[in-house]
């Protein structure tokens, strides 16, 4: 159990930055929701997989995937957390 616990922290941290930075713009992140949002990435990596690929039925459709498949993840919460997060910031005037 601890072991799939410092598992999943470092396939968090490591999704978690390199989604940080291939997607464009600011993330004001701290480094805890960092490896959260490559842990969340990480999960929806595996259910776009277990989805698109029919793979590891056996598991379950809510898995965790592999590197890439959670980078693709963090890249889609990112993209979907800045999309929720920005339309409720004022928008600043510039003169």
């Amino acid at each position: 159990m601890v072991g799939f616990l410092i598992a999943m922290v470092i396939i968090g941290v490591i999704a978690g930055y390199l989604g940080r930075l291939l997607v464009p713009g600011r993330q004001p992140m701290s480094v805890v929701q960092t490896i959260g949002l490559g842990i969340i990435g990480s999960f929806v990596g595996g259910f776009l997989g277990y989805v698109l690929f029919d793979k590891d039925i056996a598991d379950g459709a809510l898995q965790t995937s592999g590197i890439v498949g959670a980078v693709i993840g963090t890249v889609i919460v990112l993209v979907l957390y800045n999309a929720r997060t920005n339309s409720r910031r004022p928008r600043r005037r510039h003169a």
